[in-house]
């Protein structure tokens, strides 16, 4: 939960330069959303051919983290595509898990089409949160 602060921190603190005072609240779905595109992209960074799968790892668990508290956030609202997301989160997190054990082409290519599912699964519910962010 600290880094999710600590991000959405540093993104109001960016951001907080161009806003005028007295706008609204962003909703807490909005900012969830920003703390996990930043962890996002740092994942798409990480050079996995060079550094192995473990240079992942703590970017995976912050995204996860952040995945979770974007579900708090977006079930009430956008359940299905909240639900979508959870599962190919989890999905994701079991074929890295099996990848670890034994990293073979087929396990890898597990792994990359899960992360295509949660990337298809975030663009939905971004879609769907659209009129609200």
């Amino acid at each position: 939960m600290k880094r999710i602060l600590v991000v959405l921190v540093l993104l109001l603190g960016l951001a907080g330069c161009s806003s005028s005072s007295g706008t609204a609240a962003t909703p807490p779905v909005c900012d969830s959303w920003e703390a996990v595109q930043v962890t996002v992209g740092h994942i798409k960074n990480v050079n996995v051919s060079e550094n192995g799968l473990s240079a992942l790892q703590p970017y995976l668990t912050q995204l996860k983290d952040q995945l979770s508290q974007l579900y708090l956030d977006a079930k009430a609202q956008f359940a299905a595509q909240a639900e979508a997301l959870k599962a190919a989160a989890q999905q994701l997190g079991d074929d890295l898990r099996t990848a670890r054990a034994n990293p073979d082409r087929t396990t890898l290519a597990a792994v990359r089409s899960s992360v295509a599912e949660v990337r298809t699964s975030a663009d939905s519910l971004h879609t769907a949160m659209g009129s609200t962010c």
